[in-house]
């Protein structure tokens, strides 16, 4: 649990798309790497050596250096049983837990119903980017969905409540033909009203905001730095989530994912340059993950859909390091040309959840998995 009397923040990133797993951290002394990778492997004498036998990117500058102070955990080999290789499948099953069947309950989404059980404040979960990620829906549960801070509520320009009630009233007929009145509508007229009031809130933070630190402009950099507005402003959000989207490498993988790693990495640094400024940084938790890895062998320009992937956890709570073992690239050990899982997804979400957010595990991942030591 986090040493500050200040309340835990969790920041997620999703790489979208499936991260190359082989080419962010690089098992650098490994001959059959370089048998696999033959187009987009990356040179040896180019990588960042984090142990004898493992590396980052040399995109990861940045991170590399908040490795060397301990901020940095590597969690290898992320996964779950009989995987799944379709961009929107495995998404849902990482957003809602449930690799069996289709589930309706973001992990995220039941995190922030039991850190705000009477949803008292409509920005508890605030996301940053267009529409709301699966990961923190929940019926009931009021989330925050930003595309630009400074653009934000397109209904703020209605003063009064008379107006407002008018406003949503007509919005909520406009559906009901199609959805029918009772519980549906409710739920939408709610919905429409804690979208107001965080609106209302929100539109206030960039006048707030003062920094030194200059972000790196990238859609990542962007969106971070939307959350360290509304992060330092002090609103009580608990749980932010962000996007950078690009990683389905099929093709020109080389050039185009180290540029995506160079922008993440400089954008968390940033991120967390700005947090310390504002002497902020000592309860926030930043979480790296991405739908799957990309298959052990290149296909002569890119790498296709795999498996076994990594998650990275990142800030003064940290336990830096490296955790679960890197899967074997060997032929005879790969699940169909995919490298092998070695720690379930749901028990590093669980080690958030229970070490870092102080909240009971198993309601959020649906039971008991193996967790980890990093925070």
């Amino acid at each position: 649990m986090t040493s500050t009397n200040k309340d835990p923040i969790l920041v997620v990133v999703q790489l979208t798309g499936g991260n190359d797993y082989m080419n962010t951290v690089i098992p650098y002394q490994d001959p059959v790497y370089y048998d696999s990778r033959k187009t987009v492997g990356v040179a040896q004498d180019d990588v960042l050596p984090i142990s004898d036998d493992l590396a980052f990117n040399p995109a990861l500058n940045a991170v590399k250096i908040m490795y060397d102070e301990g901020k940095v955990a590597v969690i290898n080999g992320i996964g779950y049983p009989c995987p799944n290789r379709s961009h929107f499948r495995s998404m849902d099953i990482w957003h809602t837990c449930e690799p069996e069947k289709v589930g309706n309950e973001g992990w995220l989404g039941r995190a922030i119903r039991d850190l705000d059980p009477q949803a008292e404040n409509v920005l508890t979960g605030v996301n940053f980017g267009r529409g709301l990620p699966r990961a923190m829906a929940l019926t009931g549960v009021p989330v925050a969905s930003v595309a630009v801070l400074e653009t934000y509520g397109v209904l703020t320009g209605i003063s009064g409540e008379q107006e407002r009630a008018e406003a949503l009233d007509l919005f909520s007929r406009m559906y009901s033909p199609i959805l029918g009145t009772g519980p549906v509508m409710d739920y939408l007229g709610s919905t429409g009203l804690d979208a107001l009031k965080g609106a209302d809130i929100l539109k206030t933070v960039p006048g707030q905001y003062q920094s030194s630190v200059e972000y790196a402009d990238s859609i990542i950099g962007r969106n971070l730095q939307g959350i360290a507005k509304v992060l330092t402003a002090n609103l009580g959000t608990r749980i932010f989530y962000t996007q950078q989207p690009g990683y389905d490498t099929h093709a020109n993988q080389g050039p185009v994912h180290g540029v995506l790693l160079a922008h993440l990495s400089q954008a968390v640094s940033d991120f967390y340059d700005d947090l310390k400024e504002h002497n902020a940084s000592e309860n926030v938790l930043i979480y790296l993950f991405t739908e799957f890895g990309r298959r052990v062998k290149d296909n002569g320009s890119g790498t296709d859909h795999g498996a076994g992937g990594l998650a990275m956890a990142i800030g003064d709570p940290v336990k830096g390091g490296i955790y679960s073992e890197f899967p074997s690239m060997r032929e005879e050990d790969l699940e169909e040309g995919d490298l092998k899982y070695n720690i379930d997804f749901r028990g590093v979400y669980g080690t958030v959840a229970e070490k870092w957010l102080g909240l009971d595990a198993s309601s959020i991942v649906g039971g008991k998995f193996e967790q980890l030591d990093f925070v």
